[in-house]
């Protein structure tokens, strides 16, 4: 609301598409510009494509060469989704990578009592990743049935700003636990790191005045830069000489293990990992994880519509984004990525941040994931990045990203009781539900629901 001093307070008008945004989608920047915008959004999806195999890949009894062989998979996959997306799907500007929500059912899988019979830790990667295949593959159907034969277009005609604005609010809040927490295993280059970023997308270009908006566009790339080169200036220093374990892992710039075990040249390609095979409890459980990702996905598309100042998505382009999403999922089931697809949300963030919408800077930045996918080495280095650093960037583009549920907002009747109990009720529930899951897994050790099944197929 604006006001002088003594005034009556006037609402801001509403605006149908979003004002202030430099590109919007159709439009572009010069190439040049385009260019460096492009692997500043390859760079912000790394950290996600860096922490899935992390965590699920130990799991699954691989070492350094599997994880950076499923990274590098897990990048050309996304550079070929993301291309397919902004081509016929929803032709929005996002990035489709890896998904969270597939890291319980892989570990699931990983653990599951029939690999530990493979005493050999490569041939029980294989065939635990062999399982995560098949179920993939087979979950994969849920979207591009619900997509390509018009059910998620029935779905999402009933969605209005009111049930949008929770769907994409608490999109952002959900990742929550990936953000300062993931900042905090290394406070000394997370925090400064944070604050730069902080400083030169809000601060700076406001005090100092430029021609062209080189700190607000390029903020990431420049923090990320500064802050890297201060890691490995503390590294050979040998400020972690000493220090446990983890502490190296998380702050060292060399602990990784990604560059020793990336090969120079790799084409992932489909079935490197061999024939899948499907075990029904696991299809159950990749089927769930696929549907939270359609989900997910659309509220991303929703945000980027707004951060690329495009119209409000019809319900028919929502569902031909979440077909080409499923096909985007089978496609990480044919590749063997160890997880399904989604929107990207730190890229929708980021979007805000550069107030760039171009959807020929996604274009681009998907080359650099197909580019850095297939010369291993290389992306290596840069996939390298200590996750410190990658946290203090979700704690700012996650917000951003929530940011668009409240944007949301401006086209509800907020005196409305009703319209309050349905905003407070949707954004409780949606973040006191998963904690009761979660606080169930922890006591128990296992989920509320036990089906008994072991039916394989």
């Amino acid at each position: 609301m604006t006001a002088g001093k003594g005034d009556e307070l006037v609402p801001h008008p509403v605006k149908d598409q979003l004002p202030g945004v430099d590109y919007c989608v159709n439009s572009n920047p010069s190439w040049a510009e385009a260019v460096i915008l492009g692997f500043q959004h390859y760079l912000v999806m790394l950290g996600t494509s860096v922490i899935i195999p992390t965590i699920i890949v130990p799991q699954m009894g691989g070492g350094n060469v599997e994880k950076a062989q499923v990274i590098q998979t897990l990048l050309f996959v996304a550079g070929l989704n993301t291309l397919l997306q902004s081509w016929f799907g929803t032709r929005l500007p996002v990035v489709i990578g890896g998904s969270f929500r597939f890291i319980i059912p892989a570990v699931f899988i990983a653990l599951s009592n029939r690999y530990n019979t493979y005493l050999d830790p490569r041939e029980r990667f294989k065939q635990s990743m062999r399982g995560m295949q098949g179920a993939l593959m087979i979950a994969s159907v849920l979207p591009i049935l619900a997509g390509f034969f018009g059910v998620w277009r029935i779905v999402t005609r009933f969605l209005c700003p009111l049930s949008m604005a929770p769907l994409v609010l608490l999109l952002g809040i959900g990742l929550y636990q990936q953000g300062f927490p993931l900042l905090a295993e290394c406070v000394e280059i997370g925090l400064p790191e944070l604050i730069l970023l902080i400083l030169l997308s809000q601060f700076i270009p406001h005090m100092w005045k430029l021609k062209q908006p080189l700190f607000e566009r390029f903020a990431v790339l420049l923090s990320v830069g500064i802050m890297w080169a201060f890691a490995a200036v503390l590294t050979v220093a040998g400020a972690y000489k000493n220090r446990p374990l983890q502490t190296q892992f998380s702050c060292r710039v060399d602990r990784s293990g990604l560059v020793s075990g990336a090969s120079w040249i790799r084409f992932p390609y489909p079935w490197q990992w061999g024939t899948p095979n499907v075990d029904a409890g696991e299809v159950f459980l990749m089927l769930a994880a696929a549907f939270v990702s359609l989900v997910e996905s659309t509220g991303g598309f929703i945000a980027a519509a707004r951060y690329g100042s495009a119209t409000y998505c019809p319900a028919s382009v929502l569902s031909r984004g979440a077909g080409w999403l499923g096909l985007g999922m089978l496609l990480n089931g044919l590749w063997g990525t160890g997880s399904g697809a989604t929107v990207s949300v730190e890229n929708v963030g980021l979007l805000a941040l550069t107030r760039v919408g171009s959807r020929r800077v996604i274009q681009i930045s998907a080359a650099f994931m197909l580019f850095f996918s297939v010369l291993g080495k290389f992306g290596a280095i840069l996939a390298s990045i200590p996750l410190p650093i990658i946290g203090a960037l979700y704690c700012v583009l996650f917000a951003l990203m929530s940011a668009a549920g409240f944007d949301l907002l401006q086209f509800c009747n907020l005196n409305s009781y009703r319209t309050k109990f349905l905003l407070g009720f949707s954004i409780y529930m949606g973040l006191s539900v998963p904690q009761y899951f979660n606080g169930y897994v922890i006591t128990t050790g296992r989920g509320p629901v036990q089906s008994g099944s072991a039916a394989v197929i």
